[in-house]
């Protein structure tokens, strides 16, 4: 017999807990990835509007990943004013993003 008290595994709640660990890591995982999309969008949109120098290698690789995240709402709107266009057209998958990738995050936690 031993002098040390070993603790007695409750098997549903450690598997519980594993679960929902691995539950809020996914959940961490989608908000991550929106907020990462939306970040490109919202910086394309700050680098257009300050007029960044568009053959610099960053400004370019941006402008391509805000094309490629965006591609789905380009001319949706066609205003006169191409700062107020891009502004539109790369904001609205922005905040797209944001909502739908916090919302099924949110969801996730949840479940």
């Amino acid at each position: 017999m031993s002098n040390v008290h070993e603790p007695t595994l409750d098997n549903d709640r450690y598997s519980r807990n594993r679960g929902e660990r691995g539950d809020k890591r996914t959940a961490l995982i989608i908000h991550t990835i929106a907020d990462i999309a939306a970040g490109f969008l919202g910086l394309w949109i700050l680098l257009y509007l300050l007029g960044a120098n568009q053959a610099n290698v960053f400004v370019d690789f941006v402008e391509g990943m805000a094309d490629w995240l965006g591609w789905w709402a380009q001319d949706i709107f066609t205003m006169d004013n191409e700062q107020v266009r891009v502004f539109l057209n790369y904001g609205l998958p922005a905040v797209i993003y944001l909502a739908v990738g916090h919302g099924i995050a949110a969801r996730v936690r949840r479940l």
